[in-house]
């Protein structure tokens, strides 16, 4: 079991370097563009424990593009800033590896 929450740990930072690095060059471009349209979304999570939901509000605010601004811990849900309307999959890419390291 231990090793198994290792292996999530480690394709979590993997994943989330990837998307930081993604979402770094999609931001980049939209502002030479002009191509920025903000919304606020509300994602639910199925994360439940008040860690798992913090390490993943933490997550998105460390992607470019994205910024938590609440965590509803009881509900389940995160409210997020996008520079451009997303999907909760582009949003929350790496909620299984989260679920699969600390739950």
């Amino acid at each position: 079991m231990f090793i198994v929450r290792i292996f999530y740990a480690i394709a979590y930072f993997a994943v989330l370097l990837l998307e930081i690095g993604k979402a770094t060059l999609d931001v980049a471009i939209r502002t030479v563009n002009g191509e920025v349209e903000p919304v606020v979304v509300e994602i639910e999570t199925v994360l439940k424990r008040p860690i798992s939901q913090t390490i993943l509000a933490n997550s998105i605010t460390l992607t470019p593009g994205t910024l938590s601004i609440d965590l509803d811990s009881e509900n389940q849900v995160l409210i997020v800033a996008t520079i451009n309307p997303r999907s909760k999959e582009e949003v929350i890419p790496f909620e299984p590896y989260i679920k699969g390291m600390l739950e």
